[in-house]
């Protein structure tokens, strides 16, 4: 549900993008997902006034946060508009979608371990 009021980001809101953008995520796409998260749903304009970011920068986060399946794309159509106006939602919630980064980041030390196992393994035997 999209609220009237915006949430601004906060310092713990810039704690958890700092530790986001540790895990790999762009620090636009972390400020983006987290203020749709807050604000329950916003549109692109929204999004670049709470988190002071430029337009491309939002276009460019939205388009990777939809790819990843994190969030949803609502068309609203004014009567007599032609350009609809986009609001953004969370696809899961945020905690969900953390332990899918988890599952992710898990995955890849997974495979840097077996990466490195077979690395030692070639070393010892000379091959």
């Amino acid at each position: 549900m999209m609220h009237n009021h915006s949430y601004k980001i906060g310092l713990r809101d810039k704690k958890v993008i700092k530790l986001f953008t540790e895990l790999g995520i762009s620090k636009n796409t972390a400020k983006t997902l987290i203020c749709i998260s807050k604000n329950g749903g916003c549109r692109s304009v929204d999004i670049e006034q709470n988190t002071n970011q430029r337009q491309p920068a939002v276009s460019e986060a939205t388009q990777e946060l939809l790819k990843k399946g994190w969030i949803t794309q609502l068309d609203i159509r004014k009567k007599g508009k032609i350009k609809p106006i986009l609001i953004y939602k969370l696809a899961y919630p945020i905690y969900d979608i953390t332990m899918k980064i988890e599952k992710e980041k898990i995955k890849e030390i997974d495979n840097i371990r077996k990466n490195l196992l077979e690395i030692k393994n070639l070393i010892l035997t000379g091959t």
